[in-house]
């Protein structure tokens, strides 16, 4: 039976150099990898995914706890770079946009914030951030504290945030240092390994050989970034042998309600 790997991202698992793509696109980074190391990859991702859209689709998509997770031999949680990016308002209101009704006020509050989002972007000049520094930390610690308590040895990557470049979108990239600081010295203390986007992008922006959004990517960096997960898989793999699945053959994960949140929760969480 080949392993298999379960990546929790954004649209940067799915976005090729100009357009969203299947996830089963061979050119694709989790694609890569899995073709690398003769494994099979799994991709829970949507656009615009924070660190807490991960948490929920552990804990809240049936599909993810029943059947992704118990299956895994690894997890990645490739978020935390959509988190870092500069915002003009709170996410909660930004997300909300959608849901207005009529569709007449829809339409007018998406373009009133489309033209004020980057001139707000630049006055606050990255002070506020889609998701704040002290929530990322704790959605992506709660994630791996539940992960290690159902599945005793699966290995867990994190990510370091992946550079962007600014644009009319976001014109500030004062947020990325810090993110980039944070997200290491987080792997340290939570003893996760990182997958080292920002080292691996940074050639690549430095060029701006990017999409013309300033945020996805080539597929030379697809491919790059694929081959840096492969290696790091392989070399974990080696240290702990064989599928790592906590639960018995055909146990799935408790449903939602019966994860150990309150055992996954830090103490400084915030909802």
């Amino acid at each position: 039976m080949r392993a298999r790997f379960l990546v929790l991202g954004d649209s940067l698992t799915f976005h090729g150099p100009s357009a969203a793509e299947l996830v089963t696109h061979g050119r694709l980074w989790p694609n890569v990898a899995a073709a690398a190391l003769g494994a099979q990859a799994d991709v829970v991702a949507r656009l615009g995914s924070l660190t807490r859209d991960g948490w929920w689709a552990m804990t809240k998509d049936a599909y993810v706890y029943s059947v992704l997770l118990p299956r895994a031999d690894a997890v990645v949680l490739a978020l935390g770079t959509m988190d870092h990016l500069p915002a003009s308002v709170p996410s909660y209101l930004r997300e909300g946009i959608p849901y207005l009704r009529p569709g007449g006020l829809r339409r007018g509050v998406r373009a009133a914030y489309l033209r004020a989002h980057p001139l707000a972007v630049r006055a606050f000049q990255g002070r506020v951030r889609m998701l704040p520094q002290r929530a990322t930390d704790s959605y992506l610690t709660r994630s791996v504290l539940a992960l290690r308590a159902l599945f005793p040895g699966l290995p867990v990557i994190g990510i370091v945030p992946a550079p962007f470049a600014a644009c009319s979108n976001y014109p500030v990239t004062a947020t990325h240092p810090p993110a980039v600081e944070a997200a290491r010295a987080w792997g340290r203390r939570e003893g996760v390994p990182l997958l080292d986007l920002d080292a691996v992008a940074a050639p690549y922006f430095a060029r701006r050989a990017h999409n013309p959004d300033g945020l996805h990517w080539s597929w030379e960096l697809h491919r790059e970034v694929g081959e840096s997960l492969a290696t790091l898989l392989a070399r974990l793999w080696e240290a702990a042998p064989g599928p790592r699945r906590a639960a018995p053959s055909g146990e799935p994960l408790p449903p939602a309600h019966a994860i150990p949140v309150a055992a996954a929760r830090p103490s400084s969480a915030r909802r």
